[in-house]
């Protein structure tokens, strides 16, 4: 069963967020990370966002979750407020 890694963030400015996709767009995920599929939700009037990371796998989540945790505050887009782990129950692209 799939697995979400979903975090929360405050204070992420639309310049941030813009900064951070650019990023995104033009350099590889961290070293080591599993594949997942990653989406950046935005509010850009609360300045807050959401980051949705899905793994296929528990060894995927487990490995993901680490190279994330550790990664630099620099390379977030806000001040971390939560990091929660979900079961995917439903995926659907329509």
């Amino acid at each position: 069963m799939a697995l979400a890694r979903v975090v929360s963030f405050e204070g992420v400015s639309s310049d941030r967020m813009a900064e951070m996709a650019q990023e995104m767009e033009e350099g590889g995920p961290p070293e080591g990370m599993p594949p997942a599929e990653v989406m950046i939700l935005h509010d850009p009037g609360a300045e807050r966002a959401l980051a949705v990371i899905v793994f296929e796998h528990e060894d995927d989540y487990r490995k993901g979750d680490e190279i994330l945790d550790a990664m630099p505050a620099a390379g977030t887009p806000g001040r971390r407020t939560s990091i929660a782990k979900y079961e995917v129950a439903v995926r659907r692209r329509t």
